[in-house]
């Protein structure tokens, strides 16, 4: 067996886990290209960091089970729905997976499960499950708890409601008419 630590994109999960393997590092946030697709802006110096855990469960009478504990941060740009500005966003995730051997074994389980199961791939994409997790980690309507700045609102006069047509307006002449012709 080599010294060389094993490749994220392509981990052999199984033996890794065998090992009790970790990995961790860091890749620069423009790379995790589905992600970045997301963002109001991706600065050069963004980064994601990672950390990832391997091992097998020993269980009694049966194969051991294949565990990957992964954990993964960054700070991420985008735009409050409220105010319309950049806003900095922690992205966070702490994650169990547990991995068995089909699909069909993976819904089976993770239906009666409260942890993660997915079936074993042949080699495992790191990279791509941090990458899924961070975008499930980002919220469904940023917002500020409070925004920096109020809105702007209209000075010309676009919200003054005198000047605006009663939507009913027409409904009233119509049955003005209706009256003075019955």
């Amino acid at each position: 067996m080599s010294d060389r630590a094993p490749d994220p994109r392509a981990l052999d999960l199984m033996a890794w886990c065998r090992q009790a393997g970790s990995l961790q590092g860091q890749w620069p946030l423009g790379t995790l290209e589905r992600l970045a697709a997301g963002l109001a802006a991706v600065p050069a110096s963004a980064a994601v960091a990672f950390a990832a855990q391997g091992r097998l469960v020993p269980v009694a009478g049966g194969e051991p089970e294949i565990w990957l504990h992964l954990q993964a941060h960054a700070e991420v740009s985008l735009q409050c729905q409220r105010c319309l500005q950049p806003m900095v966003e922690r992205l966070e995730v702490d994650r169990r997976f547990r991995f068995v051997r089909s699909e069909e074994e993976a819904e089976r389980l993770d239906e009666a499960s409260e942890d993660d199961v997915l079936a074993l791939p042949p080699r495992l994409d790191l990279r791509a499950l941090v990458e899924d997790e961070l975008i499930l980690a980002l919220p469904l309507v940023p917002r500020h708890a409070q925004c920096p700045q109020p809105l702007p609102v209209p000075q010309d006069g676009a919200l003054d409601e005198a000047s605006a047509p009663h939507p009913f307006a027409a409904l009233a002449g119509l049955r003005g008419r209706a009256k003075g012709g019955a």
